[in-house]
């Protein structure tokens, strides 16, 4: 299944092919001097981040402005339009404020993804419209008012419900990405099977294009960095298209995991970019 997103230019989200890398970094929490930035409007170092990640192989931005002092619904489509207009890369509008994702949604030009929808009722039912109203694609949750579940067939019910709603009002398949949640597994040692198995069953129930922020794994753990590599090599296998990471960290991790899976004929992305990055080897 194909998801197709657009700035000004368009990526394909879909299994089998070369995954997709959705930056992560424009994202203040635990992020001091970003929060900062935004809050002073700063907004150079923004953009900064942004050229950076699309420099080290970002294929679509994850926006977030969500901060303290912040006023969302006014500055997300501040940067939304600024990063937009500087870069070539599609956007992942990501706030919990509908307001905030609606004013973005108006400023964008293009198909976003939109970060995201739960399995709460004021969650689908503010969300969900907004997703079908501007034709974007949407990131799906396996949350509800109870939280994360424990274990995957839970999970899997709350996704099958928002789907289930997203068909009704007409958002295709296709433009319905899920997030399948990592929790740390420095807290709950079964964590990552638990993701794993839900992303198994996601892809093989439903079809649909897979992302994950793989380094909520590690939380609270040292040598965070290899746990996180490791775990996103497994999701990856498991069927995650396009995960949330620190691109310049993990892309050579990526490309050898697409290289083992077969989706690299002859090693020719990998040899490349080892040509062009020898210092990172």
């Amino acid at each position: 299944m194909e998801t197709r997103l657009s700035g000004k230019k368009e990526i394909v989200i879909s299994g089998g092919k070369q995954t997709v890398l959705i930056g992560e970094r424009i994202n203040p929490t635990g992020k001091q001097r970003l929060a900062e930035a935004l809050r002073t409007g700063q907004l150079e170092y923004v953009l900064h981040e942004a050229k950076e990640q699309v420099a080290a192989g970002a294929d679509i931005l994850d926006i977030n402005v969500g901060a303290g002092g912040i006023d969302e619904a006014a500055l997300l489509p501040e940067v939304v339009k600024l990063v937009g207009n500087e870069v070539d890369v599609p956007l992942c509008l990501d706030s919990g404020n509908p307001m905030a994702i609606e004013a973005a949604l108006r400023v964008y030009t293009g198909k976003p993804l939109i970060n995201s929808v739960k399995g709460e009722e004021q969650s689908m039912q503010t969300i969900l419209p907004l997703v079908k109203e501007y034709g974007a694609a949407v990131i799906v949750l396996p949350l509800n008012e109870k939280g994360i579940p424990p274990d995957a067939a839970t999970r899997l019910q709350i996704v099958d419900r928002i789907i289930e709603q997203c068909v009704k009002i007409g958002i295709p398949l296709n433009d319905i990405v899920v997030d399948c949640l990592a929790l740390s597994v420095g807290v709950d040692p079964k964590a990552a099977l638990v993701t794993l198995e839900t992303i198994r069953e996601v892809r093989e129930k439903f079809g649909v294009n897979i992302t994950l922020g793989a380094s909520n794994v590690s939380f609270s753990l040292p040598g965070r960095e290899v746990i996180n590599t490791s775990f996103l090599a497994l999701a990856i296998a498991a069927g995650v298209t396009c995960p949330v990471v620190d691109v310049a960290k993990v892309r050579r991790h990526v490309l050898a995991t697409d290289l083992l899976l077969g989706r690299d004929n002859y090693a020719l992305k990998f040899i490349r970019y080892y040509r062009s990055n020898k210092d990172r080897f």
